[in-house]
C-alpha cells in the first residue's frame, strides 16, 4: 500500500527494524547488482573457475535491505527457487533459514499478534512507532516499550 517502506529514525517495519523496498528501489538496485556482476564477469573471463565471483544472479530479485538508507546487505527472492536468500556486501552468512516472501510475511504478521511468541525479534513502540528490539541505539532503548498482544 506504501509502496515500500521510508522507515522512522533510521528504521523499517520489518524485524531488524529493516525496510520494504519500493518497486522503484527494487528496479534500481537490481540495475546496480548487474551492472556490478558484468564487471565481475569480465574479470572472471581471467580467473580459474575456482577463484570467479558472482555476486548478482539475474535470478535474485532484491526485496528488504539492512535499512531503509542502507543497502549494504539485505534479502531477496531468488525466482529460480522462491526461496529468500540474503546478499551482503562483507560477505556475511547466508543465514539457515528457508523461508519464501509469504512466509517471512506470515511470520513477521504472527510476531504482531502474538509478541510475546517471537523467535526472530521482539516487537515494540517508541514514540507511536513500531521499533523492533534488535537494533536499538541507546536513545531508542531507552524509550522502547515491548508491544502486547
Amino acid at each position: 500500500m506504501t509502496a515500500g517502506d521510508k522507515g522512522v529514525d533510521g528504521g523499517g517495519c520489518l524485524p531488524g527494524n529493516q525496510a520494504l523496498m519500493s518497486l522503484h528501489e527494487v528496479a534500481d538496485f537490481y540495475r546496480e547488482q548487474l551492472d556490478s556482476q558484468a564487471h565481475q564477469d569480465t574479470l572472471n573471463a581471467r580467473r580459474p573457475e575456482y577463484d570467479r565471483i558472482t555476486v548478482w544472479k539475474p535470478a535474485w530479485i532484491p526485496v528488504v535491505p539492512y535499512g531503509p538508507a542502507d543497502r549494504t546487505s539485505g534479502l531477496y527472492v531468488d525466482a529460480a527457487t522462491g526461496y529468500l536468500g540474503r546478499w551482503s556486501r562483507y560477505n556475511e552468512g547466508s543465514g539457515d533459514e528457508r523461508d519464501t516472501l509469504v512466509t517471512y510475511l506470515e511470520d513477521v504478521a504472527d510476531m504482531l499478534e502474538a509478541p510475546a511468541l517471537a523467535t526472530r525479534d521482539k516487537p515494540g513502540l517508541v514514540g507511536g512507532a513500531l521499533v523492533w528490539g534488535s537494533r536499538l541505539d541507546s536513545v531508542q532503548e531507552e524509550r522502547w516499550q515491548p508491544l502486547t498482544g
